[in-house]
């Protein structure tokens, strides 16, 4: 079985950036972040134009894949960690006129319906975005539409209310990490991208290891060693 913890449950006990699970030293995480950042600005790629991420790299220590209960945890950060986090809204009529006046990309229900189930078809479509809002009232219309696949492909639309703000709702689903225990003690998460300014990088990379540590049946004795870095850079030890 795993042990699930909700964002709004950490976030009522308190925990944050300033708390005091973290051991790691502050002048550590102020030069890592930016070494990590000079590297990332500082690049000769082909494409200038691409935006780095940074990321977070956890090795965890002392856990039996096998026999442990395997976590499995999502928070909100600070700031906007994956700005290219592409989301598609499968909309009523209200919410499609909504996410065309944003400049979203949109589907309604005829446009799932078009697809026939076909599994090559909805692959293609779930490929083409990073995620998925949906309104509340299609949710349960949806997998009788087009099949179980969006499930399958851990693409399955995240539902949105009449009254949700669906910039805001783009904004939390670009600023929401997940940890999840599976067969290896390596975990990666993006914490932020190289045009952040280094406090925002280190808000988002504290909260996010805190909140890991809060997951941990040992907190911190669980934890073998903590590393920063861009997509393409070397890694900076924080732990």
């Amino acid at each position: 079985s795993k042990a699930t913890v909700s964002v709004l449950n950490w976030r009522a006990k308190g925990w944050d950036v300033l708390s005091s699970m973290s051991k790691i030293q502050p002048a550590v995480v102020n030069e890592a972040i930016a070494a990590v950042l000079q590297q990332a600005q500082g690049r000769a790629w082909k494409n200038d134009a691409f935006n780095q991420s940074i990321e977070l790299h956890v090795n965890l220590k002392h856990y039996d894949t096998r026999a442990d209960k395997r976590f499995s945890g999502s928070v909100v950060l600070p700031h906007i960690a994956r700005p290219r986090l592409s989301v598609c809204v499968i909309g009523d009529a209200c919410h499609c006129e909504r996410a065309a006046a944003l400049g979203l990309p949109r589907m309604n229900v005829e446009d799932l319906k078009k697809l026939n189930k076909n599994k090559k078809l909805v692959k293609k479509m779930c490929a083409g975005y990073n995620a998925f809002l949906a309104s509340e009232s299609l949710i349960k219309t949806i997998p009788k539409i087009v099949g179980p696949f969006m499930n399958r492909c851990g693409k399955f639309p995240t539902p949105v209310a009449q009254g949700d703000d669906l910039k805001a709702k783009i904004a939390d689903m670009q600023s929401t990490i997940k940890f999840q225990l599976k067969k290896v003690l390596c975990l990666g998460v993006v914490v932020g991208h190289a045009e952040m300014e280094p406090e925002h990088v280190r808000s988002n990379a504290l909260k996010s290891i805190n909140f890991l540590v809060s997951l941990l049946k040992k907190n911190w004795q669980n934890i073998k060693s903590i590393y920063i870095k861009s997509t393409f850079g070397p890694a900076q030890r924080l732990y």
